[in-house]
């Protein structure tokens, strides 16, 4: 209830705060941290039904499933919003949750029992995340610090204050899904009360494994909108393709931020920037996503090349499917080894000694994932609005036009 504290003890034993995802580049609804291993988002019986279905060879390209969640909204004395996942109210067809969090949830729980027990104040266990405290945890969060470089600075501004009207120390942070996190916590708290019960997806973190992750989101395809949209929605989507590189490339850039070993900071751009880029444009941020401040990362680009291969070899296969709205995720760890810290005149090209060696390593140090599925279709789908024949040719095409620009990139176009 609206004025007590944020959790009883006992409320404690059996909830986990959900913490904003700090390293969401993109989209619009928030992603939120469950534990270091998961996170969690709303539930679209769209998106669902595709993870509940997905064919064996996507799986390697698609974030691990983990079950649902029940998620309610929470007001402290202070008013300060949280959201509280509750374990203990799954839905019967989701009482696998447990078994598929496995360990990586123990540290939580045993930190929550652990205060119970010897009597620490539950205000103490589970963090309030006011708008003050939101913005020094994703300072706190990142090992480097953020760096936002937009057009949009205004915008950016306005999203920096706290629940008093301070601003924070300006370009500290990428500020996307504190801004995400925000609305989606406004949107909930205007529309529901605290005993709304919300159920969540959660997801593998595919970004857990690395230490200053650089994230490059990109919505696929030559159309973005679902079989479901209202016409006016529908306008709108044909529009924004039309006027970005989803058209003329089959894909358009909507969030980055890329570590620079030489001030410390990650560069980061939005989905407003990406809207506004040519081809060429979208070919130099592309370029700008694989520099580390000080050179191109040449080690990546072979490995990143064949990822996108064996992912254009799947999605050519899967006949019926339509990735509608669905971005792919390319990630890197922005902690290179020193054996690849050459100037950047030096790595103009692939060096092929020593690939053999380097070729496994490499591979680990780079991803390449599919997410948002929510307008996702295909035949079967228990949303199904309509069934199409053959492979999704408009991701093909963004596919095909984002490895030859790598490839160009690679050998020093």
């Amino acid at each position: 209830m609206v004025g007590q504290s944020p959790l009883d003890p006992s409320e404690s034993r059996t909830a986990v705060l959900l913490e904003p995802f700090v390293h969401q580049v993109g989209g619009h609804m928030s992603m939120m941290k469950y534990d270091e291993h998961t996170i969690c988002k709303p539930l679209v019986s769209q998106e669902l039904s595709f993870y509940e279905s997905l064919p064996l060879a996507m799986r390697q390209f698609t974030p691990q499933y983990k079950g649902i969640v029940s998620v309610h909204l929470k007001k402290d004395s202070l008013g300060n919003l949280n959201l509280i996942a509750s374990p203990s109210l799954q839905t019967d067809s989701c009482t696998r949750l447990d078994k598929a969090i496995g360990d990586s949830s123990v540290t939580i729980w045993h930190k929550c029992k652990w205060a119970a027990s010897t009597g620490t104040g539950s205000e103490h266990t589970l963090v309030k995340w006011s708008h003050t405290q939101l913005t020094k945890t994703f300072k706190d969060s990142c090992p480097g610090k953020m760096l936002l470089r937009t057009d949009l600075q205004h915008r950016t501004d306005s999203l920096l204050e706290d629940a008093n009207g301070n601003q924070p120390e300006r370009n500290s942070y990428n500020p996307w899904g504190l801004h995400c996190h925000r609305q989606h916590l406004n949107r909930m708290s205007s529309k529901h009360n605290e005993n709304k019960l919300h159920q969540f997806l959660l997801l593998e973190n595919v970004v857990s494994k690395y230490n200053y992750p650089c994230i490059l989101d990109l919505k696929m395809g030559t159309r973005q909108h679902g079989d479901d949209a209202s016409e006016e929605k529908k306008a709108r989507h044909i529009k924004k393709c039309e006027q970005s590189t989803s058209a003329s490339l089959g894909v358009r850039i909507c969030g980055m931020q890329v570590y620079q070993v030489d001030s410390g900071y990650f560069l980061c751009k939005d989905k407003y920037y990406g809207r506004k880029l040519s081809p060429e444009g979208f070919r130099q941020t592309l370029y700008q996503f694989l520099c580390n401040g000080n050179h191109l990362r040449t080690d990546l680009l072979e490995p990143i090349i064949l990822r996108l291969k064996a992912l254009l070899s799947v999605i050519r296969k899967q006949s019926s499917y339509r990735f509608y709205s669905s971005s792919l995720l390319i990630i890197y760890d922005g902690q290179e080894h020193k054996e690849n810290t050459a100037p950047l005149d030096n790595h103009l090209h692939f060096q092929r000694t020593n690939r053999t060696a380097s070729h496994s390593t490499n591979h680990s140090r780079v991803d390449v994932r599919m997410i948002d599925f929510a307008h996702t279709t295909f035949k079967g789908s228990k949303c199904n609005h309509t069934t199409y024949d053959g492979p999704d040719h408009g991701y093909i095409f963004g596919l095909e036009n984002l490895i030859k620009i790598l490839q160009n990139i690679s050998e020093g176009k």
